[in-house]
């Protein structure tokens, strides 16, 4: 930036002394004297002035898209520390267009500072060579500088605040169509297409409203400072001219006075294009500047924990909860209260209960997605505090009832957490979850791209399944791994979690009777809170909610039972 500051200055000089050099020219033509000299300056003045200006130019483009650059990465990095929730609050979209959009508009603010600083100097090295030259055109031409200075400083705040509505649109627009593409099916089975693209269109036209609208006032701002300096060019050809028919101003310097006013539309254009670039910076920067409210997953403070597979209880609970309360804001309500609870180190744990009993709170909790306002979470009986985040979600392993997956193949999203896993371990876990016939069968194997449509939605639920069996983890956490697919698959993901139940511990939440049957210890919440525990039969014949669960299931399972035969 301070080489890009002395090339402007070094610049300007240049360009400073063409109208006096331009003087020294037409005076020694009046002399009678050799031209070759003055037309030699003159001439090397421009190529130097256009070398400057060529190289600043290169340097102020490289440097802008360095902070263009630095700044994405900043956010992109925040986003991937930021805590679960407090980035769930926020549309994909939107979160989407901090990085695209609006990092773009800092492309030009960013070599405005400069810009200004340029323009300004050359502004004011102007104006002492026009009152060097003449006071009285000079006055004419401050006259209408502090005209045109007045009227843009009225203007130019409005483009700020037409740049920053822009871009809340901008926002809403990215957010409304990254969620109707991800739901395209739905949107079209619904015929709905027509009302989406209505409502996303509708962002479009607010966008494209306040863009037009900060369009306008930069086009105002333009017209007036073009039409006041030619007002001023007028005004002072008539009173040059007028002075120079009383002899009391030379023709030489009355050309020069002029060249320093078509000059002067240099300086006062820059400021006027550096003004309107930094205004949309600034809107930029302030949305860039919300997401410093996002909140980063703090690093433990505490010591470090043992070599892995050397537990602190060998025979205890992998993970106990004790009293635990959580919320997901200040004024929300409490999203679970008072749990305690026991994850034996080895067996299958199966969570019940209605919509909004707590499940999924619980799973966060386990994960650090969500942290308790009361009471203590275990693991190997240390507190969660004494643990990093990392050191805790390198224990578990999760797999989602949505089941996303990641841009890449198979391959890649099955060594998402192991990326130095070989092909042999990959096909060791795909042959647990039944899936390695099917990735053989295809044509780019284990490259094929998770975005073909070869690759069903029961087979990308496997292979997420068998993404968190490899390299077994001590807590394998599952939102109902069965949901998509078919009876014999899901009877091959039962043996595969019984056998993983076998030497570890297996936490699932349950929606289909045969997790519940299959399941050593049954947890039943409800409000938040666990009201039940224990067998399959013990809490039929003891906890009613518990009952009305299972007839619902077996309900389920009996209607679907002829379409999976």
């Amino acid at each position: 930036m301070l080489l890009g500051l002395v090339l402007g200055l070094i610049g300007n000089a240049a360009g400073l002394a063409t109208p006096m050099v331009t003087k020294w020219v037409l005076d020694t033509f009046s002399d009678g004297v050799d031209l070759v000299r003055p037309v030699a300056v003159l001439l090397a003045l421009v190529v130097v002035g256009a070398a400057i200006t060529l190289w600043q130019w290169i340097l102020l483009g490289t440097l802008a898209e360095r902070i263009v650059l630095d700044a994405r990465t900043s956010i992109i990095k925040r986003y991937f520390r930021a805590r679960v929730g407090d980035l769930q609050r926020r549309p994909t979209g939107e979160l989407v267009t901090r990085v695209t959009s609006d990092t773009g508009l800092l492309h030009e603010a960013s070599s405005s500072i400069i810009g200004l600083i340029n323009a300004g100097i050359g502004l004011v090295g102007t104006l002492v060579l026009m009152a060097v030259l003449d006071l009285t055109l000079l006055g004419c031409t401050l006259a209408a500088v502090v005209v045109v200075s007045g009227l843009m400083a009225t203007l130019l705040p409005k483009i700020g605040t037409a740049q920053t509505a822009a871009q809340d649109s901008v926002g809403k627009l990215g957010a409304s169509l990254e969620g109707s593409l991800r739901a395209i099916r739905t949107v079209k089975a619904s015929r709905a297409e027509t009302r989406q693209s209505e409502q996303i269109v509708g962002n479009a036209r607010d966008a494209a409203a306040h863009s037009v609208r900060a369009a306008k006032v930069a086009a105002t701002v333009w017209t007036i400072s073009w039409t006041g300096l030619n007002l001023a060019v007028i005004m002072i050809l008539a009173i040059g001219a007028w002075r120079a028919h009383l002899g009391l101003l030379e023709v030489s310097t009355l050309v020069a006075f002029l060249l320093y006013v078509f000059q002067l539309m240099g300086p006062i254009s820059e400021l006027t294009q550096n003004l309107t670039a930094l205004q949309a910076g600034i809107a930029a920067a302030g949305r860039i500047n919300e997401l410093q409210s996002i909140g980063l997953e703090p690093h433990s403070e505490g010591g470090t924990p043992g070599p892995a597979g050397t537990p602190h209880e060998v025979d205890g609970p992998v993970l106990v909860l004790q009293d635990v309360t959580a919320r997901y804001g200040p004024d929300a309500p409490p999203a679970v209260r008072g749990v305690d609870l026991e994850i034996p180190r080895r067996g299958h744990t199966a969570v019940v209960g209605p919509s909004g009993a707590g499940k999924t709170t619980l799973f966060s909790l386990l994960l650090r997605f969500l942290e308790p306002e009361a009471g203590q979470i275990l693991l190997d009986g240390r507190p969660y505090p004494a643990w990093s985040h990392e050191e805790v979600r390198a224990r578990l392993a999760y797999v989602e009832q949505e089941t996303p997956v990641v841009p890449g193949t198979i391959g890649d999203n099955l060594r998402f957490t192991h990326p130095d896993a070989t092909d042999a371990e990959l096909r060791e876990v795909l042959r647990s979850v039944r899936l390695d016939d099917k990735i053989d069968e295809l044509p780019d194997g284990l490259d094929t791209s998770l975005s073909s449509t070869d690759v069903s939605g029961g087979q990308r639920q496997r292979i997420a399944l068998a993404r968190a069996l490899l390299r077994t983890p001590d807590v394998l956490l599952l939102d109902e791994a069965t949901a998509q697919v078919d009876g014999l698959t899901e009877a091959a993901v039962q043996d595969c979690i019984r056998e993983r139940a076998a030497t570890g511990a297996v936490v699932t939440i349950a929606h289909r009777l045969s997790t519940v049957l299959d399941a050593d210890r049954i947890v039943v919440m409800e409000d938040g809170r666990i009201r039940g525990q224990g067998t399959h039969a013990e809490l039929y014949a003891s906890d009613d909610l518990y009952r009305r669960l299972v007839e619902a299931l077996r309900i389920a399972a009996d209607q679907s039972a002829p379409a999976a035969v």
